[in-house]
């Protein structure tokens, strides 16, 4: 009986005994070897490049948008920007015919306040491309040679989520954020040294236009004898995203204009006139602080609106991963339905724009909130159903339980 174990104990795949390979996982039907398990999961890899390669040539922009859209809400014109921005740029990587024209790549600016929804836009854009995908803050970047990180930081953490695969990692997309806080101080070249700010916009330049970066593998800085790897960035698309707060005082400026003579029509102004953030010109940008070479290999600048509280009442409740949708298939674990008022939705939208946080704080004014409820509800014996009214936003109310055929449970 021991010797049939024995010769029982081959991988039924390629034939090979125990004795031959480093181990043998045992299924319903027999073994299967190490071996054998790293070949499949290498045809699956391959399989899964090939339909993201596919997604990448075949997803039109309005596809895109449309994908966009359910997890978005509202941004129509940043949204159709990305869209075609992105379309052009895959579609410029994977051209086959060779032509005279060289198409240069079309990285993009994105302007908008705080929550505005910037940095969730390019990862559920990169999401649905199945792309590498990596943020970087800006304000953590200096010129090499000073304390912070290098840029070439970026493409080692860009190489990392692509496993450390080179030719994956140049068809990544990159979303530098806070690039306001690039901003050199004033519109003239400055005499004293700018690490964090104008030197980063310079180093910046040559990766963002393309250009091939050796990056350390160790990370920190780089040495003599690190080992290296040479990342082409020429099809790496750059996202730069920043609330540019003091903009509109720019914009306003210009159209500001002051009339002279004894029969111009003088008119005092008491308030400053309400600026379009969509009319922005790359002059605008540059009185700002950013680098005219730097706008330049920008060429896509693209505008978020701030979320009105309609706009945050519909995030709260309609994307595939709202935070109502969320509390409630937590509750639901516990066998408890999750109700929120309408006029709770109202609430946490008010407190959300009172604060000027924005989409991105609305988990936390709904986790403070939910806190109490969290905590109860696991003991409450027939617990059933749970209402959630403006009052438990507030923090002056409990919210309503309910038990067997919908009776209150004190």
């Amino acid at each position: 009986m021991a010797n049939n174990n024995k010769q029982s104990e081959i991988c039924y795949m390629c034939g090979r005994p125990k004795s031959q390979v480093h181990q043998l996982l045992k299924g319903k039907y027999g073994y299967i070897c190490d071996n054998c398990v790293n070949d499949a999961h290498e045809i699956l890899q391959k399989e899964e490049e090939k339909i993201i390669s596919q997604n990448m040539q075949l997803a039109t922009p309005r596809q895109i948008k449309d994908h966009l859209d359910q997890f978005v809400i509202g941004q129509d014109n940043a949204k159709m920007a990305l869209s075609v921005a992105v379309y052009n740029h895959y579609k410029r990587i994977s051209q086959r015919k060779k032509s005279d024209i060289e198409i240069q790549k079309s990285n993009i600016l994105m302007i908008g306040s705080t929550g505005s929804g910037k940095t969730y836009l390019a990862q559920s854009l990169a999401k649905y491309l199945g792309v590498p995908f990596v943020i970087a803050d800006a304000t953590t970047l200096t010129e090499a040679g000073y304390v912070g990180e290098d840029v070439e930081s970026i493409l080692l953490k860009l190489l990392q989520v692509a496993n450390f695969d080179v030719e994956k990692a140049e068809k990544g997309i990159i979303y530098i954020d806070e690039i306001d806080k690039l901003a050199r101080r004033g519109e003239n070249t400055s005499i004293t040294r700018d690490v964090s700010g104008e030197g980063v916009q310079q180093v910046l330049l040559k990766i963002l236009e393309g250009t091939v970066s050796s990056v350390p593998l160790s990370g920190g800085r780089r040495h003599p004898q690190a080992q290296c790897i040479d990342i082409d960035t020429s099809n790496i698309l750059f996202i730069c995203g920043g609330a540019f707060e003091g903009l509109e005082k720019i914009m306003n400026r210009k159209s500001d204009s002051k009339p002279i003579g004894f029969g111009a029509d003088v008119q005092i102004k008491n308030e400053i006139d309400t600026v379009d953030l969509s009319d922005v010109q790359q002059h605008d940008l540059m009185k700002f602080g950013l680098l005219p070479e730097l706008l330049g290999r920008l060429p896509i600048i693209t505008t978020l609106q701030p979320l009105a509280e309609e706009d945050l009442i519909r995030i709260l409740k309609e994307p595939k991963n709202a935070l109502t949708k969320q509390y409630k298939e937590l509750l639901a674990m516990d066998k408890v339905k999750l109700e929120f008022e309408e006029s709770a939705l109202k609430r946490i939208a008010e407190l959300a724009i009172e604060k000027n946080i924005g989409a991105r704080g609305l988990r936390s004014i709904i986790e403070k909130a939910m806190q109490q409820v969290m905590f109860d509800i696991p003991d409450i014996v027939g617990a059933r159903k749970v209402v959630v009214t403006h009052g438990v936003i507030d923090g002056t109310e409990e919210p309503i339980v309910y038990g067997a055929r919908n009776k209150k449970i004190a």
